[in-house]
């Protein structure tokens, strides 16, 4: 069988591969490709039915894709590429330093010649809350997330860096500034905290719920369900539940630290975690023929 391989964007040919047949899968193109001369690493290539459709993913069969002999295949470079694993470790230790460092120095750039001392309670459990929140994120990194895919762009790892690094100083700035004060009402703290532990609890309940649905090496996909734990019922109303979790985590540091810029980041990790939550569950709804039709993608009842 023979494939025919263009470039997507200036539709020149770039190569015949052989050695194929109706039962290989794109990763068997991939290394076909590879050693056709084409010397692009596999996680750099994307192939596709049509110059602009959607990128095929390693384990879908040429047959079942209504390939043939004499069939095109469309190829992109992705260009570099760094491990999901690196990108994460990466982006979630900057923030855990880049906030520790200034609630313990109170560095003079920042504050000028005023200085904190004591600090008010709550400014040493919001640091607390955030240590907590990223030595989670770092430890699910390396033992409970399976990635689906190995790599992403090198790019990402700037602009993912540049968002939480950025929101770190920026909300570490003001929770830790000499001048900062207590919420007036106690009960708010106290709730913002409690709220802030469950949900904390409960978006590690599901990353370990949905580690679960995929066994290690594959990239098999499941209808996640809830299991014993009763934070993951919220699957029974939400296809992402640890986006929901996540939202209603620093929903709640906000009410507990009423920092406006803590609310900032709120909002901004809810606005892109919703259009996340909204691909995966129009993918679900695609994929599976009895995923539940009563779910949202995010919000209970409404989103």
């Amino acid at each position: 069988m023979e494939i025919v391989v263009v470039h997507a964007a200036s539709g020149k040919e770039l190569a015949r591969l052989n050695n194929l047949s109706a039962s290989s899968t794109i990763l068997d193109v991939k290394k076909t490709f590879h050693k056709h001369g084409k010397k692009v690493a596999l996680h750099r290539q994307a192939f596709r039915t049509e110059p602009k459709g959607r990128t095929l993913n390693d384990n879908e069969v040429l047959k079942s894709l209504q390939l043939s002999s004499g069939s095109t295949l469309y190829f992109k470079d992705l260009g570099p590429q760094v491990g999901w694993k690196t990108v994460f470790l990466v982006e979630y230790a900057g923030p855990l330093v880049v906030y520790l460092a200034i609630y313990w120095f109170q560095p003079r750039f920042l504050y000028g010649r005023l200085h904190a001392d004591p600090r008010f309670p709550i400014t040493t459990i919001a640091a607390g809350c955030w240590t907590l929140h990223y030595t989670k994120r770092l430890l699910e990194t390396l033992f409970v997330h399976r990635f689906s895919h190995a790599t992403m762009p090198l790019s990402n790892i700037f602009k993912n860096c540049g968002y939480y690094w950025g929101f770190a100083a920026f909300i570490a700035y003001y929770v830790n500034h000499p001048l900062y004060t207590n919420p007036a009402n106690e009960l708010q703290m106290k709730l913002g905290f409690l709220g802030f532990m469950l949900c904390e609890v409960g978006n590690l309940s599901i990353h370990v719920a949905l580690r679960n649905l995929r066994p290690a090496g594959s990239t098999e996909r499941k209808i996640p369900v809830a299991t014993w734990n009763p934070f993951t019922s919220l699957f029974n109303f939400v296809s992402c539940p640890n986006y929901t979790y996540e939202i209603g985590a620093w929903a709640s540091f906000t009410v507990m630290t009423q920092c406006g810029a803590a609310g900032l980041f709120a909002v901004a990790g809810f606005y892109q975690m919703a259009v996340w939550a909204l691909g995966k569950h129009k993918n679900y709804k695609k994929e599976f023929a009895s995923y539940p039709r009563n779910r949202k993608a995010i919000i209970p009842f409404v989103i």
